[in-house]
């Protein structure tokens, strides 16, 4: 059984330009977690209780004005904190009620392709050159076109793509005037409709 995640101080940490208004700091977070319509203060309290478990009693969780969304931000490791969650999950199911997808976050954007486009870059080399990927754009409460954005991401990253069974992803979540952006293996997202059996469960 692994540990509690330590603090994490590298790409994880949120980015926030140096040009960023008060307000736009504001919306720094380091994990999107997804719920049902409707369950999103108990999704709070689950993720609340997770982060305390893994060792951060101060992180902050916040409902967002999208239905069904929450973003956090944590000073643990967004990757290790995934990590934990999904082994939490396999054997005590009960401490992730209402969460049904749990998605790390290295790097925030203003909702600007530009923007997002230059965030992709200070990432794209986590993607070996003989690996694979896909840009994959999950968006909400925005005019941006799914189609722009792909194009301006990929123009970034050289490297062969797979819409198939890519070796990476180019994870691209916007919400509204702020996007999440992330490089990172499929398996790196939890998805809690998706896990494996226990063994001998």
């Amino acid at each position: 059984m692994c540990g509690p995640p330590t603090p994490f101080k590298g790409v994880g940490d949120v980015f926030v330009t140096a040009h960023s208004s008060t307000s736009w700091m504001a919306s720094a977070f380091n994990l999107i977690a997804t719920t049902l319509r409707g369950q999103e203060v108990l999704g709070v309290a689950t993720l609340s209780s997770l982060l305390a478990e893994m060792g951060d009693e101060s992180a902050k969780v916040e409902i967002t004005r999208i239905q069904g969304v929450l973003t956090a931000y944590t000073r643990l490791d967004p990757f290790l904190v995934v990590e934990r969650a999904r082994e939490i999950a396999s054997k005590e199911p009960f401490k992730v009620e209402g969460i049904m997808r749990l998605i790390p976050v290295e790097l925030v954007a203003r909702s600007r392709v530009e923007e997002i486009a230059a965030s992709v870059d200070l990432l794209k080399d986590k993607i070996p050159p003989d690996a694979t990927y896909k840009v994959v754009v999950e968006k909400r409460h925005t005019q941006l076109s799914s189609r722009e954005l792909i194009e301006a991401v990929a123009a970034r990253v050289d490297r062969r793509v797979s819409l198939e069974n890519p070796d990476w992803i180019v994870l691209v979540e916007v919400l509204g005037g702020v996007t999440g952006i992330s490089v990172l293996r499929p398996s790196q997202i939890l998805s809690l409709g998706r896990l494996e059996p226990r063994p001998g469960g």
